[in-house]
């Protein structure tokens, strides 16, 4: 998932032919500027290349229009240099299919008191060029990202970052796959949804795979692939002495180890990016797939249990967002509270499935019984997870629309030890507070399903819900129940009651 050769992101410098070549070829190199500047910015993690001047209607829309139809490019950037008369850019901004960003910047960051004259006013118009381009935008009703300021300010290159992560995770949903193994845990509600409408507004496609598929793919799994894995997992884990070399349940470990190397089979066979499965529909699998699911999750595959598949397409895209960023993001369950007036704190984990890449130590391969499911008992890793801001994301239907409601938290390390919970788990406090945080969710209707965040901030994903055309439910700091309450009405309104 590297993005700074693969995808990238046009900067489209605006003009008209009025001021003549001198002023244009002007225009050019100081485009040609920004956008080297800005594609160098490490700062901002994916690659800006300058695309070009344009100056007239048709031009426009036929760059528009390569931009919908490359692979590499995942988001557009326009700036208005000089005036760049509006209207010429309407059929453009009809057809542009990619996410859109208006930097409203100027090359020169001071004015220059002593020798500003007409000729620098002339080439120098973002103030009001702009604002012209803003207009025919909001005119249409065109949604795209605005960021003000110098184009070498830091602040801009965080703005621009959290926009272009944003497309990075759209770009992959675009033609993703994923597969759910078995169907919906029975008679759960908010794990379901419309997989018609979310392949129409989202563009990923979900589809189901009896398990005895899957079987059949793990079955085929070699003696010689299995001493390899198994290899892999001693240099990567402690593990326990029931699963070493002549431990009492080594041959689970292999059963393990085979499992994930058919999972992956599959995946990588069938172009999956993620994929769900439920303990309800195991046939023909030993076990719940625990560390399998676990290390595909590490190694970048969207997952959720119960055939939970928004969460998994979630997951997936989160983790593309945050290419580059140190932490990670994995599928997490709001398992627990510890109501202490002076400590409020909630438990997340899973039953076997948190994915490694947020341990804040080596962790733990270790089998125990699950207690669920009526299978063999499972290997898992275990281990805690760190202390830090992070933040939980889940994706909803809402039954006329999709919602994404998101909580900050703030990360804890583990009060005590916990040792007689085999799993993996992080702590966290909520905020504002846990009574506020939790009332909110539950008003919002968010999922006991999450995306948990180590480096993804609310800000990416307000970008990826606006570019997505979702509703976007926030619960953070400033959060207080009767605005809160408020909005959701609002948003009721405006999307209308199904």
């Amino acid at each position: 998932m590297k993005n700074k050769e693969a995808k990238t992101i046009w900067f489209v410098t605006g003009s008209q032919h009025l001021y003549g070549e001198e002023t244009l070829l002007q225009v050019r190199q100081h485009g040609i500027q920004i956008a080297e500047g800005l594609g160098q910015n490490e700062r901002i993690g994916v690659h800006v290349v300058f695309t070009d001047v344009v100056t007239g209607m048709e031009e426009i829309r036929k760059l528009f229009q390569r931009a919908n139809t490359s692979a590499g490019c995942i988001g557009v950037m326009v700036w208005m240099h000089t005036f760049s008369p509006a209207k010429m850019w309407i059929n453009g901004l009809k057809i542009l299919q990619k996410p859109l960003l208006h930097l409203h910047t100027q090359f020169n960051r001071d004015i220059p008191w002593s020798s500003i004259d007409m000729d620098f006013m002339n080439l120098n118009q973002s103030a009001h060029g702009d604002r012209e381009f803003g207009f025919i935008a909001s005119r249409m009703r065109i949604k795209r990202k605005v960021v003000v300021g110098h184009w070498r300010a830091a602040s801009v290159a965080k703005e621009i970052d959290d926009w272009a992560r944003a497309c990075l995770g759209w770009d992959d949903w675009q033609g993703a796959k994923f597969v759910r193994f078995g169907d919906n845990m029975r008679q759960v509600a908010v794990t379901e949804g419309d997989k018609v409408e979310a392949e129409m507004q989202f563009g990923f496609s979900v589809n189901t795979h009896a398990v005895g598929d899957l079987v059949e793919t793990v079955e085929r799994v070699s003696e010689d692939e299995i001493d390899a894995l198994v290899q892999t997992y001693e240099e990567s884990y402690t593990v326990s002495k029931a699963l070493q070399e002549n431990g009492t349940q080594r041959g689970a470990l292999r059963d393990a180890a085979k499992i994930e190397l058919g999972l992956s089979h599959f995946l990588k066979t069938g172009g999956f990016k993620g994929f769900t499965d439920t303990f309800e529909d195991l046939h023909g699998l030993k076990q719940l797939p625990g560390i399998a699911v676990q290390r595909l999750m590490q190694q970048g595959y969207g997952f959720a249990g119960e055939g939970d598949w928004k969460t998994a397409a979630l997951v997936r895209a989160m983790k593309v967002m945050a290419t580059g960023l140190s932490g990670g993001n994995a599928f997490m369950e709001d398992y627990t509270y510890h109501f202490d007036p002076e400590d409020s704190l909630v438990l997340g984990s899973h039953m076997l499935e948190v994915d490694p890449c947020l341990a804040s130590h080596k962790p733990s391969c270790e089998i125990h019984p699950l207690g669920i499911g009526g299978k063999a008992d499972p290997v898992r890793l275990v281990f805690n997870v760190g202390a830090g801001p992070g933040l939980n994301a889940s994706l909803v239907d809402m039954g006329n629309r999709f919602r994404l409601v998101v909580n900050e938290v703030e990360a804890v390390e583990p009060r005590h030890s916990l040792p007689k919970l085999p799993v993996a788990r992080v702590l966290w406090k909520p905020l504002p507070d846990m009574e506020t945080a939790c009332k909110a969710w539950i008003l919002a209707g968010g999922a006991h399903h999450t995306c948990f965040s180590q480096n993804i901030s609310s800000y990416i994903l307000e970008d990826f819900a606006e570019i997505a055309g979702i509703e976007l439910l926030t619960i953070d700091q400033e959060t207080r129940i009767s605005a809160f309450k408020k909005e959701l009405m609002w948003n009721e309104t405006h999307y209308g009651r199904k």
